[in-house]
């Protein structure tokens, strides 16, 4: 007579034969996770993605947002004839589309929708909107996910208090928080510093670097109006979203692109260079 094999026991089930409590909080169970690790109950991709899904609980709508300053969107009150090339340069699936401003946005525009278009024919891209979806800055990530699954939305747009638009989030931002991001060798250790020395008068700096900190480090005085960070200086510099391996100079530096998606800066090179070789900043 064959015996029945026993089921293999689940993780909780192997966790619980060397598990002294119950955690009793996120840290607890964090804790006890890692030992999972140590014990090679979990590998590293595992944990990293519980960590994420942890996280996604505690996070909200605008710690991960696109910005209002990033944002691609179309305006209606262009043709289809310059709409188009903005989409192929762009590359997005998805449009937030507005008439006039950013803060009257009226639906989302699907790039595969445009295919229906034919130069010559009557076309209104009113007529292959989507409807928008709007969510405050402050709903939490796992209530968003759950909302983007359950209604077969990818974006949203995002509104500050008083109702103004303040930025967006599509379903791809909030899935890195669990799985990550892709990375690539211009990618920093996140315990390292937000800039790091490669060589005399030269820096790799992280996009999202504070103008105050970078200003203090480098000892130089760049400044723009309504702008914070590194990443919005070089964008506004450029007049569009950069793309990897593009080169600006401007104040006395030389910024190379090291890693940019079809949404936004993550860092770049910095070479500073003799001031006579350099273009004004602009205004």
């Amino acid at each position: 007579m064959i015996e029945d094999t026993p089921n293999k026991p689940s993780l909780l089930e192997r966790l619980s034969h060397w598990l002294h409590h119950e955690p009793e909080n996120r840290d607890e169970l964090v804790a006890i996770l890692h030992q999972a690790l140590e014990r090679n109950l979990l590998d590293t991709d595992a944990l990293t993605m519980m960590e994420g899904v942890l996280g996604v609980a505690e996070m909200q709508v605008r710690d991960v947002m696109i910005p209002r300053a990033q944002m691609d969107v179309i305006d209606l009150q262009q043709t289809p004839e310059e709409i188009i090339p903005f989409l192929i340069e762009t590359a997005h699936s998805r449009f937030p589309a507005i008439d006039g401003g950013k803060d009257h946005v009226v639906g989302i525009l699907l790039a595969k929708d445009m295919l229906r278009f034919t130069a010559g024919q009557p076309f209104q891209i009113r007529d292959s909107l989507r409807p928008a979806v709007f969510v405050p800055e402050s709903k939490r990530l796992n209530v968003l996910l759950r909302e983007f699954r359950s209604n077969r939305n990818h974006m949203a747009m995002v509104v500050d208090e008083y109702g103004g638009v303040s930025g967006l989030v599509t379903i791809e931002d909030v899935l890195e928080q669990i799985v990550g991001d892709i990375e690539d060798e211009y990618d920093f250790d996140e315990t390292e510093d937000n800039i790091v020395p490669e060589g005399e008068d030269h820096y790799r700096v992280k996009a999202l670097t504070e103008l105050n900190d970078f200003n203090e480090f480098m000892g130089t005085t760049l400044n723009a109006p309504g702008i914070d960070t590194v990443g919005g200086l070089v964008t506004s510099h450029f007049g569009r979203l950069p793309k990897r391996g593009e080169l600006i100079t401007f104040s006395g530096l030389q910024v190379k692109i090291l890693r940019a998606d079809s949404r936004r800066l993550h860092s770049v090179s910095v070479t500073l260079i003799p001031p006579k070789n350099s273009l004004p900043l602009h205004p």
